[in-house]
């Protein structure tokens, strides 16, 4: 039986036992919205006792109402118990559609994209978070909001499904579970290729497994690539020439630690760079890059463009009194 059937039937029954009532006893219940007020306490088993029949008519009815209303709220009161269970279960599932919006999609389910939840959550407690991988099962079902969604993450339906035209930005881990390393790389440029024909405004980020296919990747103008094992190993190498290099580079890799980069607004009162840096040092930042040019602090009698992206090295502190947060 439908829901909207029940919910109708349901009506039906307590408005014409409502009236049955009152019309029963008009004297003991005085309006009918009391009559109401006692079918509704007798259906749900309450009975405060302010109103009951005293009429042979009216007690027979009453058990009428014990026998059928009760049934009948119970069975409603099962249905919703089951739909609840069901959204429950199509949760785990990833058979749920997502329909918020500005959240971050991580496709392919693996050890990193654990860790990208922490680093997200991280920097926005409240960022909403879609997994998409090809398991059955949520891989992070205790996070209330982190949804999943099952499918192929080349499938337009699947990325339909997880908001991709509403999303803030796209992450593409490679997949672990592929033991050819050319494969894995395919995959990712075949999800990349649908991400950029559905909602090609999404910034999405690639984790390459070599480096010369990222040539490929241009073709559909990914944002940025990571080359996987490529900061590993970088760290490593600076951990045995360098002491405590790998430290400050990992503290500003994670926002849970530390001094952190962060994008600053550009003041229009600084002409050069020079007078962004010193100001930006004069509140306790140090001007990092503008856009990927870290070259600037080497260039600071050079004029500020009008389109610049300016990056810091602050704490988080610092950075919200800077942006004005």
């Amino acid at each position: 039986m439908r829901k909207t059937t029940i919910g109708l039937i349901i009506v039906i029954f307590v408005t014409v036992s409502a009236t049955i009532a009152y019309l029963l006893e008009p004297s003991t219940f005085h309006s009918w919205f009391n009559a109401l007020y006692w079918v509704m306490t007798t259906m749900a088993t309450v009975g405060y006792g302010d109103f009951f029949a005293a009429t042979v008519a009216g007690k027979l009815f009453t058990l009428f109402l014990y026998i059928f209303g009760i049934g009948l709220l119970s069975l409603v009161i099962g249905k919703i118990i089951d739909s609840i269970a069901g959204i429950q279960r199509q949760r785990e599932a990833g058979t749920l559609n997502f329909h918020g919006g500005n959240h971050v999609i991580l496709i392919n389910w693996s050890r990193k994209a654990r860790s990208a939840i922490d680093e997200i959550l991280t920097y926005d407690p409240k960022a909403q978070i879609v997994i998409v991988d090809e398991t059955d099962r949520h891989p992070a079902l205790q996070m209330h909001q982190v949804h999943f969604v099952s499918g192929d993450p080349s499938s337009a339906e699947t990325l339909i499904k997880a908001g991709i035209e509403r999303a803030r930005a796209a992450i593409i881990f490679a997949d672990t579970r592929i033991e050819e390393t050319s494969l894995t790389d395919g995959k990712s440029l075949l999800i990349a290729s649908s991400i950029e024909r559905i909602a090609p405004e999404v910034h999405t980020t690639v984790e390459i497994m070599h480096e010369k296919h990222i040539q490929n990747f241009r073709f559909v103008q990914v944002n940025e690539f990571v080359l996987s094992h490529d900061a590993i190993s970088s760290l490593a190498v600076r951990a045995a020439l360098q002491e405590g290099n790998p430290a400050v580079i990992s503290q500003l890799i994670s926002r849970e630690h530390g001094d952190d980069i962060y994008e600053v607004p550009c003041n229009p009162a600084w002409k050069t760079y020079g007078e962004a840096f010193q100001a930006l040092l004069g509140q306790g930042a140090t001007l990092l890059a503008d856009r990927n040019d870290m070259s600037i602090n080497r260039r600071l009698s050079d004029p500020i463009p009008t389109d610049a992206r300016l990056y810091v090295v602050a704490d988080e502190a610092t950075y919200r009194r800077i942006a004005g947060k």
